[in-house]
């Protein structure tokens, strides 16, 4: 799952692929923005841990990472 999430008063976003399904990204970014936590965390496929202050979150962008094809095609 690619995540892409707009921090405020960053010049570019923060994109990672996550393990996680979409329901579960959108359940802990729901619970960040309500409070719950103070950290919006999510762990990539690599293992690293991205930390985003909850009350910084510009928007957050959860949908299936794209492919990028190789190679000469056709036009």
């Amino acid at each position: 799952m690619e995540v892409k999430i707009g921090v405020q008063h960053a010049p570019r976003e923060i994109v990672l692929e996550s393990g996680l399904a979409a329901e579960e990204v959108e359940r802990m970014v729901a619970e960040a923005l309500a409070g719950k936590s103070a950290l919006l965390s999510l762990t990539d496929d690599r293992g690293r841990k991205v930390l985003v202050p909850a009350d910084r979150l510009a928007y957050v962008e959860i949908g299936e990472p794209t492919t990028r094809k190789v190679g000469f095609g056709a036009m």
